[in-house]
């Protein structure tokens, strides 16, 4: 399988934008290859020639276009650190890129640092990740977007590698190579004094490998930044001597001068991720088994107290789950007034576990009774029913299903009889004799697991590789988990090895909070969490390993919404599961990024088609008016595009280029005893020269064209439209001092313009095509889930409408109060308009009966109305993509068509004729 991307997806290309442009301005440096102060070995560094207060400016612009609040001043870290000309200040600052779980995060640093290197010249970048799981994911990327970002990029020669310290000869030519260095490191493999990279070593000639990264000035890539915040890892990163720091994360701890944000909500609205629903398994109405959980034990000043978990009568005589605080002593029998508990006194209480008179001891999160085990065995059973379901639906897409499995206590699969390795097997050897697709396949061939070592230190996360010293089935099952991403997506073949069909058999993945950064798969279709409690990792890091969207056997992205659901089956009800992961995201971003609630997977239901309605003949007729397909052309005013291209250019800031000349002062300090002398950077100033006029002036057409050529989509445009620019523009002396600067910043405005006339001078004809009203009859029965769809009146073509914002739904529950609506639809998905930006699918088809100022229908009563709804003053906050669309879609219909359009927010903005 080989992994294809789509290089113009306007959501990542707007992230890799918000960064390239904090640097506009900056001249392109081309190689460098120079001696650090004190060194004995030559690196090419990075170089950014703007000054604070430009780097600023541009900040606050770029998050001015990214509908973020303008920040007051860059963020920046300050660190005295040990450079090879002795101790010595360094200073950076820190840029947040915010995109939620499953979206691209990784291919968009990768692509945002190659279009530094296009722009500006800089070549050198360090990807710093906090854990094994993390490290494996982006190297994964790296490897599979090669041959795809080389056709991008045209070929620019760039490399990657894991830092190893066994290897030093990468460091050096990490540090000399004049192509784009990529190297990627945990935060381990630097932040102590006793690291290799610390150490002066003879493969290096006594040099520090440290010191030769630093001589690179490299750009740091922090991957979960939010796991690197603690003092050590701040002064770590600061090790480094970055140029800069680009933060990348859906869960930002401390979003530094965060530069563009991709919430939750947007990603949802977009299609851009899975959508959730979740099924909550918990035991009620079964109180025949004792049950207890450790909560936790706290100390009370002389003494210990314990919570704990149980089963308690209530004055209605109901069974339902209590937490009480317990002390020495108590007894549970007369705490829950239920015979049950008789024997369970509480004994002792220890910093570690609580002993009850029975001889029963419990750590904290552990829980006691068969109750534990038939939740595990519900959710085990529900996650492989749900698996064998989407697989028979799925595999004639070509999408092999996953199922992902998070545990708290590697005991319970790993030993010989954990309870979760025997209930798995015994649900799946029962349940496959019901499938004849898995009839025949082993069990112990459909599961693999990876679990690793998990500490805190400090306020950061380690997660090591759990490989060292385990067998080398646990080595493979770590390979094909963490690296070999293909074969889980792919079905065995006939001509396969037996090694290959083995490994592509997997289809059961067991792990825990290893797996909870840094991990995913766009084919894990479930999330079970077997945890003892109500898992304390955050619901969002959980459903995010599933989240993205599905791939098929070619390795294309899947768009089908119902092809993309996440089913999570939690060890807790619906309301408490969804309930933390609403509150998480809204604490997060606020109410205006929150998604809708996950639907719940045990009220599923369908939207069935009213087939009688289809006879009527008002629906024929509205289908007769808006059925036909249309093709687009463009009428482009080159005279205005030209016109409001020079009278934006002559607005912009176009800076001359300049470099930057540090003098420093020297002191020798002497080391210890002996004749052993070090330096010391005591000050320092700065100087800025002048480098207007002394570089050849380019063909500026020329350049202008090849930046244009290079977009995505490339963009041709006439040497005369390009030269009228030059000729009437103002800024002719910024072309003269910065002739680089002035085609990119040029060439970006041409971009905007052009967008926006596409669509202002779009036209559309019927090409002779049309949807055939029949295209209803393959969608009878729309699939959906009570919490997100509304009964539907008798006007409805559907018996229940399916929406997804309350708008949506408020605009159906109306349509079906009014008697002038004699007819609606909620258009199906496959009723699409294309457009230069997409394709755009319109909400709501209506007849509508016009009436006089008396009520009674007019001479021609029937309007056939095409409606989108959004919120009110939806264009100010909207993506331009999608007002783009809108407008499209208004051509298509009111001037090809000749159908009514147009956008509301209620139903009382339709015609009141």
């Amino acid at each position: 399988m080989l992994f294809r991307f789509d290089a113009n997806q306007e959501y990542q290309l707007q992230a890799i934008a918000a960064v390239v442009d904090l640097f506009e301005g900056q001249m392109r440096v081309e190689k460098d290859l120079s001696f650090e102060l004190g060194a004995t070995f030559p690196a090419v560094p990075n170089r950014l020639e703007l000054d604070e207060a430009a780097v600023l400016a541009n900040l606050q612009k770029v998050q001015v276009v990214n509908g973020l609040k303008p920040d007051e001043r860059l963020e920046l870290i300050e660190e005295s650190i040990e450079a090879v000309s002795g101790p010595k200040q360094a200073r950076f600052g820190n840029f947040s890129v915010e995109m939620e779980t499953g979206t691209g995060k990784t291919y968009v640093y990768i692509r945002t640092a190659l279009e530094l290197y296009h722009r500006y010249g800089m070549r050198k970048f360090v990807v710093v990740v906090p854990s094994v799981a993390i490290r494996e994911g982006v190297l994964k990327t790296f490897e599979v977007t090669r041959t795809h970002l080389r056709d991008l990029y045209q070929n620019v020669p760039y490399r990657f590698s894991v830092y190893d310290s066994a290897s030093l000869a990468q460091v050096r030519q990490f540090a000399v190579s004049d192509s784009v260095e990529f190297m990627v490191m945990t935060i381990d493999s630097f932040n102590k004094t006793s690291n290799v990279i610390r150490q002066s070593r003879d493969q290096l000639s006594g040099e520090v490998p440290l010191h030769m990264i630093q001589a690179a000035r490299p750009i740091l890539i922090l991957d979960e930044p939010q796991n690197m915040e603690s003092e050590l890892s701040v002064r770590s990163l600061a090790a480094l001597d970055p140029l800069f720091a680009l933060r990348y994360s859906a869960t930002h701890r401390n979003p530094y001068n965060l530069v563009h944000r991709l919430t939750p909500f947007e990603a949802y609205r977009q299609g851009l991720v899975k959508r959730i629903e979740v099924a909550g398994v918990e035991q009620i109405d079964d109180a025949n088994l004792p049950y207890l959980r450790l909560e936790g034990i706290r100390t009370e000043k002389t003494r210990l107290s314990a919570r704990i978990a149980v089963q308690r009568l209530m004055a209605d005589k109901s069974v339902k789950e209590k937490v009480l605080t317990v002390r020495p002593d108590d007894n549970l029998k007369e705490l829950t007034g239920r015979d049950d508990y008789a024997g369970f006194a509480v004994d002792e209480i220890t910093s570690r576990y609580v002993r009850f008179g029975n001889g029963i001891e419990l750590k904290p999160g552990e829980s006691q009774g068969a109750d534990r085990e038939a939740i595990f065995a519900a959710q085990i059973e529900d996650t492989i029913k749900e698996h064998f379901r989407k697989q028979r639906r799925l595999r004639d897409k070509g999408i092999k299903v996953l199922s992902l499995f998070f545990i708290d206590r590697v005991d319970n699969y790993q030993s010989e009889n954990g309870v979760i390795r025997r209930l798995f097997n015994q649900t799946f050897e029962r349940l496959k004799a019901e499938h004849p697709d898995w009839r025949d396949t082993k069990v112990e061939d459909v599961q693999a697991a990876y679990f690793a070592q998990r500490r805190h230190r400090g306020g950061d996360i380690e997660l090591q590789d759990s490989t060292s010293g385990r067998s080398k089935a646990d080595e493979e099952a770590y390979d094909l988990i963490m690296k070999d991403k293909e074969s889980l997506l792919s079905f065995p073949l006939p001509e396969d090895s037996e090694e290959a069909r083995r490994r592509k058999q997997v289809s059961f993945i067991f792990s825990h909070s290893a797996l909870r950064e840094g991990w995913d798969n766009p084919n894990v279709f479930q999330i079970c969490t077997l945890n003892q409690t109500a898992s304390e990792i955050k619901k969002r890091q959980e459903v995010g390993r599933g989240v993205r969207l599905a791939v098929n056997q070619a390795g294309e992205r899947v768009r089908d919404e119902d092809v993309n659901v996440l089913t999570v089956v939690a060890n807790e009800s619906y309301e408490k599961y969804v309930a933390s992961l609403q509150r998480e995201t809204e604490e997060e971003y606020g109410k205006d990024g929150l998604p809708p609630k996950p639907p719940n997977a045990r009220r599923r239901t369908v939207a069935k088609l009213r087939k009688a309605h289809m006879l009527k003949p008002e629906f024929k007729e509205l289908w007769e008016q808006i059925k036909h397909k249309t093709r687009y052309s463009v009428g482009i005013d080159t005279e205005r595009l030209i016109s409001e291209v020079v009278a934006e250019l002559d607005q912009v800031v176009i800076r001359r280029p300049r470099i930057a000349i540090t003098k420093v002062e020297l002191k020798a300090e002497k080391v210890g005893q002996g004749d052993e002398f070090r330096s010391l950077v005591t000050s320092g100033a700065q100087t800025l020269v002048d480098l207007s006029g002394r570089y050849p002036l380019p063909n500026l057409v020329a350049k202008m064209s090849e930046l244009l050529e290079g977009m995505t989509p490339p963009v041709r445009m006439t040497r005369g439209t390009l030269l009228a620019v030059l000729r009437r523009t103002a800024q002719k002396q910024a072309a003269v001092d910065n002739p680089h600067e002035f085609a990119t910043v040029a060439v970006r405005i041409i971009m905007a313009r052009l967008a926006d006339m596409l669509v202002a001078g779009i036209k559309y004809l019927k090409d002779g095509t049309w949807y055939d009203m029949k295209l209803f009859y393959d969608d009878e029965e729309v699939a959906a889930w009570e919490d997100n769809t509304v009964p539907a009146g008798e006007s409805s073509l559907y018996d229940r409408v399916v929406f997804e914002s309350d708008i949506e739904r408020k605009f159906a529950e109306d349509l079906d109060g009014m008697d002038q609506v004699k007819l609606y639809v909620k258009l199906p998905k496959w009723f699409k308009v294309q457009t230069p930006v997409g394709e755009y699918n319109p909400d709501w088809a209506i007849v509508w009966e016009s009436r006089d100022s008396t009520g009674e229908p007019t001479a021609d009563p029937r309007l056939y109305l095409v409606r989108e709804t959004k919120d009110p003053g939806w264009p100010a906050h909207a993506r331009q993509e999608e007002v783009r669309k809108v407008r499209c879609g208004e051509a298509h219909f009111k001037h090809a068509l000749g159908v009514d359009y147009d956008v509301v927010s209620t139903a009382n903005q339709l015609p009141r004729k």
